[in-house]
Parts: C-alpha cells; sequence; structure tokens
C-alpha cells in the first residue's frame, strides 16, 4: 500500500468507492460507463472515485486501447484485510486467538484447538443471546 492506514481508512470510508471495490471484485474488470451505469453515478465522478482508489493502490488499469479496464489490486487488499485485522478492538484477530499464519499450516492440532476456540466462542454467544432474551421478558 502507498498509504498510510489512516489514509486508506478515509479512502475506504466513501460509500461509493467501497461499491466500487464491490463491483470490481464481483464482475472482473470494469470501464468507468459500466461502473457509472452500474452505480448510478456520473462518469466523471467515477473517474474521481477510481483516481483516489488507485492513488491508494487499491485498484489498477491499464489501457487497452481507448477502453481503460479498472480491476482490484489483490494484493493490496490482502494488506487492507491484515491492517484492519491488525487494528480490530474485539479482540478476535480476524480468526479467534489464532493469527493467519497459525492457520495457515496444515497441522491438525492447530486446526482442532481452533476449532475447540471456535466451539466455545459459539457457547458463550449463545448465553448472551440467551440473557438478552431474557431481559426482554
Amino acid at each position: 500500500m502507498l498509504l498510510e492506514p489512516s489514509e486508506i481508512f478515509k479512502v475506504l470510508g466513501v460509500e461509493t468507492r467501497v461499491k466500487i471495490i464491490e463491483l470490481l471484485k464481483s464482475n472482473g474488470p470494469l470501464g468507468v460507463k459500466d461502473i457509472s451505469s452500474d452505480l448510478g453515478v456520473t462518469p466523471s465522478a467515477i473517474s474521481q472515485h477510481l483516481k483516489i482508489l488507485k492513488q491508494a493502490g487499491l485498484v489498477r488499469s491499464e489501457r487497452q486501447g481507448y477502453w481503460i479496464p479498472y480491476s482490484i489490486n489483490e494484493e493490496a487488499m490482502a494488506q487492507c484485510r491484515k491492517l484492519l485485522t491488525e487494528v480490530c478492538t474485539c479482540g478476535c484477530r480476524g480468526t479467534g486467538k489464532f493469527r493467519e499464519t497459525e492457520l495457515s499450516s496444515s497441522n491438525l492440532n492447530t486446526f482442532k484447538r481452533y476449532e475447540e476456540e471456535l466451539v466455545n466462542e459459539l457457547e458463550l454467544i449463545r448465553q448472551r443471546i440467551d440473557e438478552i432474551e431474557t431481559a426482554k421478558k
């Protein structure tokens, strides 16, 4: 990523930009006109949003004649995901107490411990739901 984490959050703090990213993720490379018609936003506004997303390194483009398709920069999006996991305040680290590096291994014991943690967490959630439902009665 070319920007500081706080700047990335600013870039992603605009709903239209998030919609553009979602659209590119689901449809693959698209030009400004396609994005514009899908989102109901003027082409000039889409161009400005794409410019900011490109400066942030989240999308990339490569001219193909008169057409300039924009696509997701998968590496930058993975870094964004990692950044969000690091700043998460809920303590979940994105995958319970297990870090993604631990879960990327093929170690059966690691997955069994992770499964146990998830079962325990699910039980706590069920208890909390019961408490809330009981309090409403």
